[in-house]
Protein backbone atom coordinates (compact mmCIF):
# COMPACT_ATOMS: atom_id res chain seq x y z
CA UNK A 1 0.00 0.00 0.00
CA UNK A 2 2.83 2.42 0.92
CA UNK A 3 4.43 1.72 -2.00
CA UNK A 4 1.45 2.78 -4.58
CA UNK A 5 0.97 5.26 -2.29
CA UNK A 6 4.71 6.83 -3.46
CA UNK A 7 4.15 6.36 -6.90
CA UNK A 8 1.19 7.89 -7.12
CA UNK A 9 2.95 10.65 -5.33
CA UNK A 10 5.21 10.77 -7.96
CA UNK A 11 3.16 10.54 -10.49
CA UNK A 12 1.31 13.95 -9.52
CA UNK A 13 4.84 15.82 -8.99
CA UNK A 14 5.85 14.55 -12.82
CA UNK A 15 2.39 16.08 -13.79
CA UNK A 16 3.53 19.77 -12.08
CA UNK A 17 6.83 19.94 -13.18
CA UNK A 18 5.80 19.01 -16.83
CA UNK A 19 2.47 21.48 -16.84
CA UNK A 20 5.62 24.01 -15.22
CA UNK A 21 7.66 23.44 -18.36
CA UNK A 22 5.00 23.49 -20.52
CA UNK A 23 3.95 26.95 -19.78
CA UNK A 24 7.82 28.16 -19.68
CA UNK A 25 8.17 26.79 -23.17
CA UNK A 26 4.82 28.87 -24.11
CA UNK A 27 6.14 32.08 -22.30
CA UNK A 28 9.01 31.69 -24.40
CA UNK A 29 7.52 31.11 -28.16
CA UNK A 30 5.70 33.95 -27.86
CA UNK A 31 8.47 35.97 -26.74
CA UNK A 32 10.21 34.97 -29.41
CA UNK A 33 7.71 36.31 -31.96
CA UNK A 34 7.27 39.19 -30.43
CA UNK A 35 10.84 39.72 -30.40
CA UNK A 36 10.36 38.74 -34.32
CA UNK A 37 8.26 41.18 -34.95
CA UNK A 38 9.47 44.40 -33.87
CA UNK A 39 12.66 43.44 -35.55
CA UNK A 40 10.87 42.83 -39.25
CA UNK A 41 8.89 46.30 -37.96
CA UNK A 42 5.27 44.19 -37.50
CA UNK A 43 4.32 46.28 -34.79
CA UNK A 44 1.01 47.75 -34.66
CA UNK A 45 2.18 51.22 -33.88
CA UNK A 46 -0.53 53.70 -33.26
CA UNK A 47 -2.58 52.42 -36.13
CA UNK A 48 -3.69 48.78 -33.49
CA UNK A 49 -2.69 46.37 -37.17
CA UNK A 50 -0.84 44.92 -38.39
CA UNK A 51 0.43 45.03 -41.73
CA UNK A 52 0.56 47.30 -44.94
CA UNK A 53 -1.21 50.78 -44.51
CA UNK A 54 -2.72 53.53 -45.57
CA UNK A 55 -3.20 56.28 -43.49
CA UNK A 56 -6.20 59.05 -43.86
CA UNK A 57 -5.46 62.57 -42.72
CA UNK A 58 -8.26 64.89 -42.66
CA UNK A 59 -7.06 68.69 -41.91
CA UNK A 60 -10.50 70.86 -41.56
CA UNK A 61 -11.17 74.42 -40.35
CA UNK A 62 -7.99 76.79 -39.88
CA UNK A 63 -4.82 75.95 -40.03
CA UNK A 64 -2.85 76.67 -36.76
CA UNK A 65 0.09 75.15 -34.96
CA UNK A 66 -0.46 71.90 -33.89
CA UNK A 67 1.43 70.20 -31.55
CA UNK A 68 -0.66 67.45 -31.26
CA UNK A 69 -1.36 66.66 -35.01
CA UNK A 70 2.45 67.21 -35.90
CA UNK A 71 2.86 64.40 -33.08
CA UNK A 72 0.85 62.17 -34.85
CA UNK A 73 2.63 62.97 -38.19
CA UNK A 74 5.60 61.74 -36.41
CA UNK A 75 4.28 59.17 -35.51
CA UNK A 76 3.46 58.04 -39.46
CA UNK A 77 7.00 58.88 -40.44
CA UNK A 78 8.16 56.74 -38.89
CA UNK A 79 6.02 53.76 -39.47
CA UNK A 80 7.77 51.25 -41.48
CA UNK A 81 4.49 49.63 -42.11
CA UNK A 82 2.69 52.57 -43.68
CA UNK A 83 2.90 52.46 -47.49
CA UNK A 84 0.95 55.59 -48.48
CA UNK A 85 -1.05 58.88 -47.25
CA UNK A 86 -4.36 60.08 -48.47
CA UNK A 87 -4.71 64.04 -47.22
CA UNK A 88 -7.87 65.29 -47.20
CA UNK A 89 -8.29 68.92 -46.98
CA UNK A 90 -11.41 71.04 -46.35
CA UNK A 91 -9.90 74.15 -45.20
CA UNK A 92 -9.56 78.21 -46.33
CA UNK A 93 -6.06 78.72 -44.72
CA UNK A 94 -4.88 79.37 -41.34
CA UNK A 95 -1.52 81.34 -40.15
CA UNK A 96 1.60 80.84 -42.01
CA UNK A 97 3.68 79.31 -39.68
CA UNK A 98 0.72 76.80 -38.99
CA UNK A 99 0.57 76.20 -43.05
CA UNK A 100 4.52 75.82 -43.33
CA UNK A 101 5.12 73.64 -40.25
CA UNK A 102 2.11 70.80 -41.61
CA UNK A 103 3.54 70.93 -44.97
CA UNK A 104 7.57 70.43 -44.24
CA UNK A 105 6.28 67.73 -41.52
CA UNK A 106 3.64 66.02 -44.59
CA UNK A 107 7.10 66.33 -46.37
CA UNK A 108 8.87 64.17 -44.02
CA UNK A 109 6.59 61.63 -44.52
CA UNK A 110 6.96 61.93 -48.31
CA UNK A 111 10.00 61.37 -48.85
CA UNK A 112 9.59 58.13 -47.82
CA UNK A 113 6.30 56.78 -49.60
CA UNK A 114 3.73 58.42 -51.85
CA UNK A 115 1.30 61.01 -50.71
CA UNK A 116 -2.28 62.07 -52.58
CA UNK A 117 -4.26 65.00 -51.45
CA UNK A 118 -7.94 65.29 -52.17
CA UNK A 119 -9.54 68.41 -51.64
CA UNK A 120 -13.08 69.27 -50.40
CA UNK A 121 -15.01 71.85 -50.45
CA UNK A 122 -12.55 74.36 -49.80
CA UNK A 123 -8.61 73.95 -50.19
CA UNK A 124 -7.70 77.66 -50.40
CA UNK A 125 -4.51 79.82 -49.09
CA UNK A 126 -2.69 77.45 -46.24
CA UNK A 127 -5.29 74.46 -47.07
CA UNK A 128 -3.43 74.84 -50.73
CA UNK A 129 0.15 75.22 -48.78
CA UNK A 130 -0.80 71.78 -47.15
CA UNK A 131 -1.93 70.31 -50.48
CA UNK A 132 0.90 70.63 -52.40
CA UNK A 133 2.82 68.59 -49.82
CA UNK A 134 1.16 65.88 -52.18
CA UNK A 135 2.87 63.94 -54.85
CA UNK A 136 -0.84 64.21 -56.64
CA UNK A 137 -3.32 66.41 -56.35
CA UNK A 138 -7.16 65.86 -56.72
CA UNK A 139 -10.38 68.10 -56.56
CA UNK A 140 -13.53 68.17 -57.64
CA UNK A 141 -14.87 70.68 -60.20
CA UNK A 142 -16.46 72.91 -57.39
CA UNK A 143 -13.47 72.96 -55.10
CA UNK A 144 -12.77 76.41 -53.95
CA UNK A 145 -8.94 76.31 -54.16
CA UNK A 146 -6.23 78.38 -54.76
CA UNK A 147 -5.76 82.55 -52.90
CA UNK A 148 -1.89 81.77 -53.24
CA UNK A 149 -0.98 84.73 -50.91
CA UNK A 150 0.14 86.62 -47.66
CA UNK A 151 -2.23 88.96 -45.58
CA UNK A 152 -1.80 91.41 -42.34
CA UNK A 153 -4.75 93.10 -41.35
CA UNK A 154 -5.46 95.12 -38.43
CA UNK A 155 -7.49 98.19 -37.42
CA UNK A 156 -7.64 102.30 -37.16
CA UNK A 157 -9.57 103.80 -34.12
CA UNK A 158 -8.22 107.03 -34.51
CA UNK A 159 -11.32 108.86 -36.30
CA UNK A 160 -13.37 107.54 -33.33
CA UNK A 161 -11.38 108.23 -30.42
CA UNK A 162 -10.74 111.95 -32.25
CA UNK A 163 -15.18 112.09 -32.52
CA UNK A 164 -15.05 111.02 -28.40
CA UNK A 165 -12.58 113.00 -28.00
CA UNK A 166 -9.82 111.05 -26.54
CA UNK A 167 -6.22 111.49 -27.11
CA UNK A 168 -3.89 108.29 -27.05
CA UNK A 169 -0.48 108.61 -26.20
CA UNK A 170 2.33 106.07 -26.98
CA UNK A 171 6.22 106.40 -26.57
CA UNK A 172 8.08 103.31 -27.95
CA UNK A 173 11.74 103.17 -28.37
CA UNK A 174 11.39 103.51 -32.68
CA UNK A 175 9.10 104.68 -35.12
CA UNK A 176 8.33 101.25 -36.32
CA UNK A 177 7.64 99.88 -32.96
CA UNK A 178 4.31 97.62 -32.77
CA UNK A 179 3.32 98.95 -36.49
CA UNK A 180 0.47 99.04 -37.46
CA UNK A 181 -0.73 100.14 -34.23
CA UNK A 182 -4.66 100.60 -34.04
CA UNK A 183 -4.62 103.85 -31.56
CA UNK A 184 -1.89 106.22 -34.40
CA UNK A 185 -2.30 107.29 -38.16
CA UNK A 186 -0.32 104.60 -40.75
CA UNK A 187 2.03 106.07 -42.27
CA UNK A 188 4.02 105.67 -45.45
CA UNK A 189 7.31 104.17 -43.52
CA UNK A 190 4.83 101.54 -41.42
CA UNK A 191 3.12 100.56 -45.19
CA UNK A 192 6.45 100.14 -46.19
CA UNK A 193 7.99 97.99 -43.53
CA UNK A 194 4.52 95.80 -43.42
CA UNK A 195 4.45 95.27 -46.99
CA UNK A 196 8.21 94.01 -47.04
CA UNK A 197 7.24 91.25 -44.49
CA UNK A 198 4.19 90.13 -46.29
CA UNK A 199 6.51 90.36 -49.64
CA UNK A 200 8.96 87.89 -48.30
CA UNK A 201 6.63 85.58 -46.98
CA UNK A 202 4.44 85.91 -50.07
CA UNK A 203 7.82 84.99 -52.20
CA UNK A 204 8.11 81.91 -49.73
CA UNK A 205 4.75 80.67 -50.84
CA UNK A 206 5.50 81.10 -54.28
CA UNK A 207 8.77 79.49 -54.56
CA UNK A 208 6.70 76.98 -52.72
CA UNK A 209 4.34 76.56 -55.52
CA UNK A 210 7.04 76.53 -58.31
CA UNK A 211 8.96 73.85 -56.79
CA UNK A 212 6.44 71.16 -55.91
CA UNK A 213 4.06 71.95 -58.79
CA UNK A 214 6.86 72.50 -61.07
CA UNK A 215 5.68 75.45 -63.00
CA UNK A 216 7.98 78.40 -63.63
CA UNK A 217 7.94 81.63 -60.68
CA UNK A 218 6.64 84.17 -63.30
CA UNK A 219 4.00 81.62 -63.77
CA UNK A 220 3.09 81.26 -60.12
CA UNK A 221 3.29 85.26 -59.94
CA UNK A 222 0.47 85.50 -62.38
CA UNK A 223 -2.22 83.14 -60.35
CA UNK A 224 -0.61 84.10 -57.14
CA UNK A 225 -3.25 87.54 -57.36
CA UNK A 226 -5.30 86.78 -54.19
CA UNK A 227 -7.77 85.21 -56.18
CA UNK A 228 -9.37 81.54 -55.69
CA UNK A 229 -10.18 79.50 -58.33
CA UNK A 230 -12.39 76.03 -59.33
CA UNK A 231 -11.27 72.64 -59.18
CA UNK A 232 -11.74 73.23 -63.39
CA UNK A 233 -9.36 76.13 -63.65
CA UNK A 234 -7.07 74.98 -60.87
CA UNK A 235 -6.60 71.84 -63.66
CA UNK A 236 -6.40 73.91 -66.19
CA UNK A 237 -3.72 75.82 -64.80
CA UNK A 238 -1.58 73.12 -63.41
CA UNK A 239 -2.19 74.18 -59.70
CA UNK A 240 -3.92 69.97 -59.61
CA UNK A 241 -3.74 67.22 -61.12
CA UNK A 242 -7.20 65.37 -61.85
CA UNK A 243 -10.44 66.00 -60.90
CA UNK A 244 -11.90 63.21 -58.83
CA UNK A 245 -12.46 62.62 -54.62
CA UNK A 246 -11.39 59.55 -52.74
CA UNK A 247 -11.80 56.62 -55.89
CA UNK A 248 -9.64 58.65 -57.86
CA UNK A 249 -6.79 59.18 -54.99
CA UNK A 250 -6.72 55.74 -53.78
CA UNK A 251 -6.74 54.42 -57.35
CA UNK A 252 -3.66 57.08 -58.00
CA UNK A 253 -2.08 55.40 -54.79
CA UNK A 254 -2.63 52.10 -56.69
CA UNK A 255 -2.16 52.46 -60.29
CA UNK A 256 0.60 54.81 -60.65
CA UNK A 257 2.46 55.19 -56.71
CA UNK A 258 2.58 50.79 -56.42
CA UNK A 259 0.89 50.54 -53.23
CA UNK A 260 -0.68 47.84 -53.02
CA UNK A 261 -4.65 47.20 -52.69
CA UNK A 262 -3.90 44.96 -49.72
CA UNK A 263 -3.08 47.60 -47.73
CA UNK A 264 -5.62 48.59 -44.86
CA UNK A 265 -6.86 52.00 -44.77
CA UNK A 266 -6.62 53.36 -41.44
CA UNK A 267 -7.47 57.09 -39.79
CA UNK A 268 -5.09 58.90 -38.42
CA UNK A 269 -5.74 59.18 -34.89
CA UNK A 270 -4.75 62.27 -32.26
CA UNK A 271 -4.29 62.07 -29.20
CA UNK A 272 -5.37 65.41 -28.01
CA UNK A 273 -5.56 66.53 -23.92
CA UNK A 274 -8.93 66.16 -22.04
CA UNK A 275 -8.57 69.77 -21.37
CA UNK A 276 -7.72 70.35 -24.76
CA UNK A 277 -11.11 68.93 -26.02
CA UNK A 278 -12.91 72.48 -26.34
CA UNK A 279 -9.60 74.11 -28.42
CA UNK A 280 -9.69 71.07 -30.58
CA UNK A 281 -13.36 71.87 -31.34
CA UNK A 282 -12.41 75.35 -32.03
CA UNK A 283 -9.80 74.57 -34.49
CA UNK A 284 -12.72 72.86 -36.81
CA UNK A 285 -15.57 74.34 -38.72
CA UNK A 286 -16.34 77.11 -35.37
CA UNK A 287 -12.64 78.17 -35.88
CA UNK A 288 -13.07 78.68 -39.63
CA UNK A 289 -16.57 80.91 -38.05
CA UNK A 290 -14.55 82.62 -35.61
CA UNK A 291 -11.49 83.32 -37.97
CA UNK A 292 -14.37 84.56 -40.83
CA UNK A 293 -15.19 87.20 -37.84
CA UNK A 294 -12.02 88.25 -37.27
CA UNK A 295 -11.66 87.10 -33.65
CA UNK A 296 -9.44 83.60 -33.49
CA UNK A 297 -6.05 84.65 -36.00
CA UNK A 298 -3.43 87.16 -35.34
CA UNK A 299 0.17 87.79 -37.31
CA UNK A 300 0.72 86.70 -40.84
CA UNK A 301 -2.20 84.78 -42.27
CA UNK A 302 -2.57 82.48 -45.48
CA UNK A 303 -6.42 82.16 -45.51
CA UNK A 304 -9.01 82.88 -47.10
CA UNK A 305 -11.64 85.54 -46.28
CA UNK A 306 -10.26 86.35 -43.27
CA UNK A 307 -12.75 88.53 -42.88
Amino acid sequence: MALDADILLDRRRLKKSVLRWRVVAVIAVLAVILIGLAGTGLNQGVFGTFGPRIVEINIEGVITEDPYLLDALAAVEEDSDVVGVIVHINSPGGTMVGGETLFEALRRIGETRPIVAEMGTVAASGGYMAAIAADHIVARRGTITGSIGVIFQSMNFTGTLEKLGVEPLTVKSGPLKAVPNPFEPTDDAARTAMQSLISDMFGVFVGMVADRRDLQIDTVKTLADGRVYTGQQALANGLIDEIGGRREALRWLEDKAGVTSEAEIVPLEIEYPEDGLMSSFLKGSLGKVLSSEGLKLDGLLTVWQPQ
